[in-house]
């Protein structure tokens, strides 16, 4: 254990990080930062052929700091696990998807141990950061680990790290999100927490693993539940005619005992849709229904039809049907300033328009295209010509790219799922807005062959 103390503690340590997306590659980035030697292994070769040439594919991770990680000889980037032999520290970061059926798919976790099985050896450090059920750490991994003849808190050490990465959260980033981590054994934790802290600013240790693993899915079920009850209170609010958004910020006035969560096209990322269920199939074989998880994933998982209701209420106003309309989604990220459109409620809400005969059409900044079906549709330039010719314009993301003013001025009638007009309200009449309580409009009172009043900027 000294060993492995010290080397940390002078930054001697090299650390290993398996899986290069999202989570990985800022936290990589963060290690080589604080002085260690950093191994970066993904199985994208293009992946790592990019970061070879100093290039970042992700957005929170400017070139400029892959370069000088690269040209610092301290960021090895590459495919061969076989380097995990020089490894004191191994950080696990790949994806856990749901299946079909809604069950975890652990597949990627399992590959990865094996693999460090290999390789292996004293006084290493192996450190799960992937989203998964609660005794994942404990029940598979450990396992699979001791199958080597090494013993836990002993020989390695092993802990569970949840990783809190929010993509395009400039305020919080992975060096200044607070970090838990729980360890098998106590030393395990120690060993867990001093290595953590040598590049994250706060690090606070729990008692188990299995807690850890717990921590993260009470805080994506807090959001997920939490999130379905607004999106359901913005149903309510259209049908009673009052306006959400105006509901809400009010009741955020209260200093304490309210959080405020805003409603929206439905749950997207790879976390918030995702998590709840790895909890709520746990649960499922201890005999006990999470209720309150699968409430919200039924609430929120029909936010897409709401919308694509909302649309077409809003042009049989014009004698309109959603067949044959030219309609235009801005933004198909599943958040603003992100180009991520994984489990993204944008893609649902096009597929549905798609089905009813829309003819569709998306401009999103970040995201050049799209799979829709068998179908791949490019983002289309933005300017107020285009958007005039459109019957419907719908906000599925509200990227800080976008002139909200130039959109509504140039637009025939628009759709707005994020609140992202909330100032326009007042200074024109073809805004319909998921939860204000607002009547559908009449489309046909719109003044037709008017000329665009601006050329927006988002490309």
């Amino acid at each position: 254990m000294n060993t492995i103390k010290k080397l940390i503690e002078s930054r001697k340590a090299t650390a290993a990080v398996i899986g290069l997306g999202y989570v990985g590659l800022p936290l990589a980035m963060e290690m080589r930062a604080a002085g260690f030697n950093v191994i970066g292994i993904d199985l994208d070769r293009k992946k790592i052929a990019a970061l070879k040439e100093g290039q970042s594919y992700i957005r929170d991770v400017d070139d400029q700091i892959i370069s000088e990680a690269i040209g610092s000889e301290r960021f090895f980037p590459t495919s061969d696990f076989s380097t995990l032999a020089k490894a004191d520290s191994v950080s696990i970061c790949v994806p856990t998807p749901l299946s079909k059926s809604r069950d975890p798919d652990i597949s990627f976790i399992l590959a990865a141990t094996e693999e460090i099985r290999k390789y292996l050896h004293n006084g290493q450090l192996i450190v799960l950061e992937s989203t998964t059920y609660p005794g994942t750490t404990e029940e598979l991994i450990l396992p699979e680990l001791s199958g080597s003849g090494l013993k836990v808190g002993s020989d390695f050490y092993l802990a569970f790290s949840p990783e809190r990465i929010d993509p395009g959260n400039k305020a919080f980033t992975t060096r200044n999100t607070p970090k838990i981590v729980g360890g098998i054994t106590p030393d395990c934790t120690e060993i867990a927490h001093l290595f953590y802290s040598q590049f994250i600013e706060k690090v606070f240790p729990v008692t188990s693993t299995k807690c850890a693993e717990m921590v993260k899915l009470l805080e994506n079920t807090f959001r997920s539940v939490n999130i379905g009850m607004v999106n359901e209170m913005a149903q309510m609010c259209d049908l009673l005619g009052v306006d959400v958004y105006e509901v809400i910020d009010a009741a955020a006035t209260k200093p304490f005992g309210f959080i405020p969560f805003y409603p929206g096209p439905g749950l997207g990322g790879h976390c918030i849709p995702i998590d709840p269920h790895y909890l709520a199939w746990k649960l499922k074989a201890l005999n006990f229904q999470a209720r309150f998880i699968e409430l919200a994933s039924e609430i929120n998982g029909m936010m897409p039809a709401v919308v694509t209701s909302l649309v077409a209420d809003g042009l049989n106003q014009s004698a309109k049907s959603i067949r044959n309309a030219k309609i235009l989604v801005l933004g198909v990220a599943y958040k603003k300033d992100v180009s991520d459109c994984r489990e993204s409620p944008a893609l649902d809400v096009m597929r549905m328009l798609s089905e009813k005969g829309a003819d569709l059409i998306y401009n999103d900044p970040y995201v050049a295209t799209v799979r829709l079906g068998k179908n791949t549709i490019n983002s289309r330039p933005l300017t107020s010509e285009m958007i005039a010719q459109q019957d419907c314009v719908i906000i599925l993301t509200d990227h800080s790219d976008y002139d909200f003013k130039a959109v509504v001025a140039a637009a025939r009638l628009v759709i707005d799922t994020r609140n992202a007009t909330k100032d326009l309200n007042a200074f024109t009449n073809n805004i319909i807005k998921l939860g204000a309580g607002n009547k559908p409009i009449a489309v046909s009172d719109y003044e037709e062959g008017r000329e665009p009043t601006a050329i927006l900027t988002a490309h």
